[in-house]
């Protein structure tokens, strides 16, 4: 591991190699609660599911305790519903029929983090909230397509922008974004759901980052709930959230969070994984 102007680390191929062992935790755990999300369930037991598959991997919580600014996070989840666009702490809420939901987790393996999130639709929704999530969904696996060696961080950040313009009318949250991931959860650099290709840092093999599109049905304006923590649409329009880790090799990305590396999805953009997916 070794840091380049800008201060993003790469890593080594044994410590990615662990960073994937975190992430396929990460994915058990998003399995099991996109599985467990039904009317009646409450966003406290989805967090309680996550924490016994981060037991039984001999995992940490990358959330557990985590301190942006306004105390430390008591869960092992991010539950988002509806309106709340990312940080939503979970608890007693019901989830009832017809509700979206972004599940983030983040799991560490001997000090290496992995970090997704999904949105789950929570029984009968109606067809704008499916359209949304499908295409917040489609625009990360457009995003990580862009996540190439000797590219631009901005060369990500367009491909999402223009997939989700290409989708359809949707608010693109303004400031939120992805983020470099390795030792820490949030590292440099910040990754923007938006920009111009080309521009930005040079994305060196070993580069590892969290890409994670957040849209709305309506304004990209948010607003911090009085939690201190949720993050909510300002005009109550729904959001949706996906997320993954991708690790950028010198022959090409790995997703550390998908279960088949990415495989299906990057294939089916014309890019060809790196050797270590194999």
């Amino acid at each position: 591991m070794y840091r380049v102007p800008g201060r993003i680390e790469l890593k080594s191929s044994d410590q990615i190699a662990t960073m994937r062992k975190a992430g396929l935790v990460v994915a058990r755990a998003l399995r099991a609660m996109s599985e467990a999300a039904a009317p009646g369930v409450s966003t406290g037991e989805l967090d309680a599911l996550a924490r016994e598959v981060l037991r039984e991997a001999g995992a940490t919580s990358s959330f557990l305790d985590y301190d942006i600014g306004n105390g430390p996070s008591p869960a092992v989840i991010c539950a988002s519903v509806n309106e709340e666009v990312v940080h939503g702490i979970p608890g007693d809420r019901m989830l009832a029929d017809g509700d979206v939901i972004s599940i983030d987790c983040g799991a560490i393996v001997d000090g290496w983090h992995g970090d997704a999130a999904v949105t789950v639709l929570v029984g009968s929704v109606d067809p704008d909230s499916k359209a949304l999530s499908e295409a917040c969904e489609r625009s990360l696996w457009d995003g990580l397509a862009a996540a190439r060696p000797n590219g631009r961080l901005g060369d990500i950040s367009n491909a999402i922008e223009r997939s989700i313009t290409k989708s359809g009318k949707f608010g693109i949250v303004a400031g939120y974004g992805g983020h470099g991931i390795g030792t820490r959860m949030h590292m440099d650099p910040h990754v923007l759901n938006y920009g111009k290709a080309g521009k930005g840092p040079r994305l060196h093999p070993g580069t590892c980052l969290a890409i994670e599109p957040m849209i709305t049905l309506g304004s990209r304006a948010t607003q911090e709930l009085g939690d201190g923590w949720t993050v909510a649409t300002v005009d109550g329009s729904r959001a949706a959230h996906w997320e993954h880790t991708v690790a950028i090799l010198e022959d090409g990305p790995w997703v550390l969070t998908a279960e088949d590396g990415g495989r299906a999805e990057l294939e089916a953009r014309g890019i060809t994984l790196s050797a270590a997916a194999a």
